[in-house]
């Protein structure tokens, strides 16, 4: 799991298998140092003193700070219903708001394993309400991948996407800042929409008046098709500006809703030839994947018939990402520890955690291209096909059809299309990695 959840405080941790002074860091660790571990190091939250170990007997008393520890060494060792239950004892033992959050969270992450979605959903919702969660790190962490697949994750991530008060206002905010890199212009249109709008209500407003003189005639009326003809204009021009600001208004939550779309799909874990397990984030730059969703027999037969292609392919960067309708529902034969194997790669930062960085990491993929080959196989395949389904209602598409899902160099939906490719063609539409539009397309 998310080794613990504790948002941007500092604390001084410690490792649970070292004497060593740690130093200051969040409760959320970063991935490496989860991951690279080969004995899986979970991070306790325990005070590192320069006091002497001696012993006093308040040191046994039951806090909870000391309940979320003994909730993490429990989980680690597969005792979740003893860690859920610590988790639970830690919220009545009167916890600070960095104590709550990462009981909350490391709850969640018990009833995630248990498959109790909206028990999950209720803790991670008044984590991210009351204790400044930040969504980014439950798109991240490994150990809520079976959530993710979950309606009630959805739903969740649709009301940290919608903001406001109560949840994920920090989610929406960054959202809203990558729309506005990509839509710089909507901020300025709808300050026009306002001020012509404006402009034309005060001007009706002026207009009204002299239209109930015009209508009653007389000595100095104004002229009544005239005063009709302006009062026409200022109501035109009203309805239409302001229907101008409501689909400009419904275009950025459609854009909101692919960012966050694309926001999820480029935290979905792929497995490599070398059974090294990335990020679909790590790849950007590097390759182009091509998502094949379907039944088993349609998806084979594609990868058959791009192997005619292969060498044309791995020139224009392809990776082949198939996908199998149901295969997340199949049980796992084998399942050893918790999260994703100690041989993973590092994430990169989520959303609202340094996202800048993850345009920075040209060392990682350097190292990266020496291990991709011209197929990857998918990690939690649940994740993936709730994604891909979702990429379906959003283009119209009935979900569960099979589809072909072509992404950009820089991570984002270059096209899509029912049924499986055709690969000839897709040989000619796509340039070789060395040409000028690929650098482009970066």
């Amino acid at each position: 799991m998310a080794v613990a959840a504790l948002a941007l405080n500092l604390q001084l941790l410690c490792f649970s298998n070292s004497r060593t002074r740690a130093k200051s860091r969040p409760w959320f660790p970063k991935r490496a140092a989860f991951f690279n571990s080969q004995k899986k190091a979970h991070i306790f939250i325990v005070s590192c003193s320069s006091s002497s170990t001696s012993q006093s007997p308040e040191a046994n008393t039951q806090t909870a700070e000391s309940c979320v520890n003994l909730g993490l060494s429990l989980f680690s060792k597969g005792r979740v219903k003893d860690a859920l239950a610590q988790f639970e004892t830690a919220l009545t033992l009167d916890p600070n708001p960095v104590e709550a959050q990462a009981a909350l969270y490391n709850k969640a992450c018990c009833h995630a394993y248990r498959g109790e979605g909206k028990k999950a959903a209720d803790c991670l919702r008044t984590a991210l309400r009351d204790y400044n969660l930040k969504f980014g790190t439950i798109l991240n962490d490994p150990d809520l991948a079976s959530f993710r697949a979950l309606p009630e994750f959805k739903e969740l991530q649709e009301e940290a996407r919608l903001g406001g008060e109560d949840i994920g206002y920090s989610f929406r905010r960054d959202l809203k800042l990558i729309s506005e890199v990509q839509a710089p212009f909507r901020g300025v249109r709808r300050f026009f929409y306002v001020a012509f709008s404006a402009a034309a209500g005060i001007s009706l407003l002026f207009t009204v008046p002299r239209l109930f003189r015009a209508i009653q005639g007389g000595d100095g009326a104004p002229d009544l098709w005239e005063t009709v003809g302006n009062a026409a204009i200022n109501i035109g021009g009203i309805i239409v500006l302001v229907a101008l600001l409501f689909w400009d208004n419904k275009k950025e939550e459609e854009q909101l809703a692919q960012i966050s779309r694309d926001e999820t799909l480029s935290r979905l874990p792929l497995r490599l030839s070398t059974s090294r397990v990335v990020e679909l984030v790590q790849l950007r730059d590097t390759v182009r994947p091509v998502i094949l969703a379907g039944k088993k027999e349609s998806v084979s037969l594609a990868i058959q018939k791009a192997e005619r292609f292969r060498t044309e392919l791995l020139r224009r960067g392809v990776l082949l990402v198939p996908v199998i309708w149901g295969e997340g529902r199949t049980p796992q034969v084998e399942k050893k520890g918790f999260g994703v194997s100690p041989k993973a790669a590092a994430a990169l930062p989520s959303i609202g955690e340094d996202f800048e960085k993850r345009a920075q990491s040209i060392t990682a993929k350097s190292k990266l291209k020496a291990e991709i080959r011209f197929r990857a196989e998918v990690i939690s395949p649940e994740e993936w096909e709730r994604w891909i389904k979702d990429q379906q209602k959003s283009e119209g598409v009935t979900p569960g059809e099979d589809v072909y899902i072509i992404l950009r160099l820089d991570g984002r939906v270059r096209r899509s299309g029912k049924g499986m490719p055709d690969w000839s063609q897709i040989v000619q539409e796509l340039p070789p990695m060395e040409a000028l539009l690929s650098k482009l397309e970066r």
